[in-house]
C-alpha cells in the first residue's frame, strides 16, 4: 500500500490527487500471509512479520514483530559475520 491521499485537502481529493511513498524491506526478511505494509515504512533486515499484522511504521533490524498495527515482540541473534 504506497498510496497516500490528501485527508484534510478535500479539493485535491475531489481532483484524485495522490501520492506514493516507497516501501523498503530489508534483506532476509519474511513476511507472514496477508501482511499489509503502510506507505512510507521500512522493515529491517532478518524481521519476521507475524501473519495479518498492519505495520505502520518502521520495524528494526532482527526483530520478530506482529499484531494490528504491529509491534516488536522480540529480538532475534544478529548474524554471524
Amino acid at each position: 500500500m504506497t498510496a497516500l491521499h490528501p485527508v484534510d485537502d478535500h479539493a485535491r481529493r475531489r481532483e484524485g490527487w495522490e501520492r506514493a511513498a516507497p516501501i523498503v524491506i530489508g534483506e532476509n526478511s519474511w513476511l507472514g500471509a496477508s501482511v499489509t505494509v503502510g506507505a512510507g515504512v521500512t522493515i529491517g533486515r532478518n524481521v519476521v512479520v507475524g501473519a495479518g499484522s498492519v505495520v505502520l511504521h518502521d520495524i528494526p533490524d532482527h526483530v520478530v514483530a506482529a499484531g494490528t498495527p504491529a509491534r516488536v515482540i522480540r529480538t532475534t541473534p544478529a548474524e554471524d559475520p
